[in-house]
């Protein structure tokens, strides 16, 4: 979009953040609100987090969402965080107020809407796998919890990392009736209704991190990537007879998610991922 002078700035801040669709995204939510945002890309260097994104704030930004590897470290930039935020000790979306920046996280938020509105498949009594116990997995499984599923199993390479993530939500498991447990990639269960690769696998181009058993005939499975970095999932679900999903409907619910707390509107979704998907397919062509 082409920002008037009185557009208030926002940015994705990571490392990569030259793919990302973000900017696409909220250009179209601006469009649609009539919101003056000017949404655009913050590349961070890596040991250049905390120092390139205050730059971005006393240039007079008003926010920014933070992707990978950054939201462990944006979580502890905030004077003040979300109750979602606490629960994840981790943040996607830093506000810069004057009396002191606000850390959220809408990745579980978003990815919830996407299951259960786009995707149409209700969480509750049903058996979910997440793949990772990183800054994804954080974000994503309060929101998840109080869906109310009847099991939830976090897996993850290093057990001990998923463990202490179950811990952490363990309160929160007991209040919404969810068994919750760790288990090791290898032997995380078997034929589970949604599987979600909250791993950074598909970023790094590495193999399916679990066996094939997590998944039976119909089983949604979800990668948080989109694009190229999620074909070797979706394929392989696809294969063993899942209904695959990339995380294009989780990107697109999640900026929503940010959009209305930055702005106190909440944008509509159905129509900018459809946009989206019709952008990623041209550019696949």
């Amino acid at each position: 979009m082409n920002a008037s002078p009185m557009a208030d700035r926002y940015a994705v801040a990571g490392h990569p953040v030259e793919h990302s669709q973000s900017p696409f995204i909220h250009a179209q939510f601006a469009r649609a609100t009539g919101e003056p945002v000017d949404y655009g890309r913050l590349p961070c260097p890596l040991d250049a987090f905390e120092a390139t994104v205050r730059r971005f704030a006393a240039e007079g930004a008003r926010g920014c969402n933070v992707t990978v590897p950054f939201k462990f470290d944006a979580f502890g930039l905030a004077a003040r965080r979300s109750e979602r935020a606490e629960l994840a000790q981790a943040a996607n979306l830093l506000r810069f107020d004057t009396g002191g920046w606000f850390a959220d996280n809408t990745d579980g938020a978003g990815l919830r809407r996407d299951i259960e509105g786009n995707a149409g498949v209700p969480l509750a009594g049903r058996r979910v796998l997440v793949v990772g116990a990183g800054g994804g997995a954080s974000g994503a499984l309060g929101p998840l919890l109080a869906a109310r599923p009847a099991e939830v199993v976090i897996a993850n390479r290093t057990v001990a990392r998923a463990e202490a993530l179950v811990q952490r939500h363990a309160a929160t498991a007991r209040a919404h009736g969810v068994a919750l447990r760790s288990a090791s990639l290898d032997a995380p269960g078997a034929a589970f209704d949604v599987v979600i690769n909250a791993s950074a696998s598909s970023l790094q181009g590495a193999a399916i991190p679990v066996p094939h058993q997590v998944l039976r005939t119909g089983t949604l499975a979800l990668d948080m990537m989109y694009g190229p970095a999620a074909r070797p999932f979706l394929d392989w679900a696809g294969r063993h007879g899942a209904a695959a999903r990339d995380g294009l409907g989780m990107l697109v619910e999640q900026a929503a998610e940010a959009f209305f707390v930055w702005r106190g509107v909440r944008p509509a979704t159905d129509t900018v991922l459809a946009a989206l998907r019709e952008r990623m397919d041209r550019a696949a062509t």
